[in-house]
């Protein structure tokens, strides 16, 4: 097939660009900007369009499929050339769907938790040599793209809620109708998309009744709001519930406790161990017995910016999360001071997103910081600017997140300096953002830090 992808720098959308021609498909794209590391991996193939920009002479006939990236417009001139032609148009999960007609659907879907658990049954699934297909939201050690299209008789894919594209405005997990799935929780999200919580959590409440009859669903018993809704609309489903699993913590790390055995596991905090009871759970359906699933995941490190460990000495550790949400935010500071509960915590947090930068859903941080020992709260007044919002004072930071003794910072780097004076010596650091804290390398920062 000769495949054109508008706008193709997207994380999803270059890997997908990749694995189609990997697959031995003629494939092109185009894009107004493209960063990295989308740049530098789509350059390798020969796939980065030789000029920045939309230009409707890429579109022809000869074109046997569009697939359309979210960052494009629903007056893109590619598009409305498409569309003039009269091409099939997809947006990628709708293009994902349509090749894997033939294969068991694993759908992953929830507002946390959902890369990191997609990522952990990949991994397995590896290491047991499997067949199978996926698309997953984030790099993992051993993959070389976030997506794989193949003869694979099952794929699994990292069901976000999000829209599918400017012309369809379904959330992606919509179009998947999967055979297994599984929900981690729901937490108001994307306040850009779904205005009310009501409105968000109607998306699950469509994504469990359009399931069919008998499929399996697993869902954590830890989210109230889920229980009820899959009670409520999943009666039709092979339901399976799962839990935080029994552990201990011991020295800065974790055990899983089955009967008498005792399993290390390289991820930590009960959000973590739930992830890993839900992805065991989706591993048993598929047949993959417990004994097996727990040899396999004792080296799995986490997705990419999920509690990844940035750097260590015998003191410190560093971390980088990609937690920004209010679910994610308390999860993640809540899990590193369990894990150390004798160490001095310093969280520090970028409020990034559009919906972290509203005044009305601010209210939701109330609380998330409570087991920082110091809590310290990032955000531009540029990208406040840039997205259109009312300006924001340090003092409603302060107030919604409930604590007056959060620093707030504006500034890239007076934040760098205020970091680099605190005395590390048995505390920890949590980086927390879905951006850089304002052009800083938090790798390379990090290292500096416990160096």
């Amino acid at each position: 097939m000769r495949i054109h992808l508008i706008a193709i720098g997207g994380a999803a959308m270059h890997n997908l660009a990749i694995a189609l021609k990997d697959n031995g498909h003629e494939v092109s794209g185009s894009d107004d900007q493209i960063f990295e590391p989308s740049r530098s991996r789509l350059e390798k193939k020969g796939l980065l369009p030789e000029s920045m920009g939309w230009n409707a002479s890429r579109v022809s006939n000869e074109i046997d499929a569009i697939i359309l990236g979210m960052h494009a417009r629903e007056d893109n001139p590619e598009l409305i050339k498409a569309q003039e032609l009269g091409l099939s148009i997809y947006s990628y999960p709708e293009f994902i769907y349509q090749q894997s007609l033939k294969k068991k659907r694993i759908v992953i879907a929830g507002s946390h938790g959902k890369t990191t658990i997609t990522s952990m049954i990949l991994h397995v699934l590896k290491k047991l040599n499997f067949e199978f297909d996926y698309l997953v939201g984030a790099q993992i050690d051993g993959f070389e793209t976030m997506v794989r299209l193949s003869e694979a008789p099952i794929i699994v894919l990292e069901g976000d809620e999000y829209l599918s594209s400017p012309i369809d405005r379904r959330p992606k997990f919509h179009l998947y109708h999967p055979h297994i799935a599984l929900i981690s929780g729901i937490a108001w999200d994307h306040i850009n998309v779904f205005p009310s919580f009501e409105n968000y959590l109607e998306q699950f409440e469509i994504f469990i009744d359009q399931m069919k009859k008998e499929s399996i669903l697993m869902f954590c018993q830890a989210d109230e709001t889920l229980v009820t809704t899959v009670h409520k609309y999943g009666q039709h489903l092979d339901l399976r519930p799962y839990q935080t699993p029994q552990y201990e913590i011991q020295d800065g790390k974790s055990f899983i406790m089955r009967g008498s055995q005792r399993t290390e596991v390289s991820v930590f905090g009960d959000h973590n161990l739930q992830n890993l009871n839900g992805a065991m759970m989706v591993c048993k359906a598929i047949g993959i017995v417990e004994d097996d699933f727990y040899a396999a995941i004792r080296d799995f490190k986490g997705a990419a910016r999920r509690l990844e460990e940035i750097a260590r000495n015998n003191q410190t550790v560093v971390y980088k999360d990609f937690a920004h949400s209010p679910s994610k935010l308390e999860a993640t500071v809540k899990a590193v001071k369990k894990q150390w509960p004798d160490r001095k915590l310093f969280a520090c947090m970028e409020l990034h997103t559009f919906s972290s930068l509203t005044k009305d859903f601010l209210l939701e941080y109330e609380g998330t910081m409570k087991d920082a020992d110091v809590a310290i709260v990032f955000y531009k007044e540029e990208t406040l600017a840039q997205k259109r919002l009312d300006p924001l004072s340090k003092e409603e930071v302060k107030k919604a997140f409930g604590r007056m003794d959060v620093e707030v910072f504006t500034n890239s780097d007076q934040l760098k300096a205020r970091l680099e004076e605190i005395n590390l010596a048995q505390g920890n650091l949590l980086l927390m953002s879905s951006g850089n804290f304002g052009g800083i390398d938090v790798d390379v920062f990090g290292k500096s830090l416990i160096n």
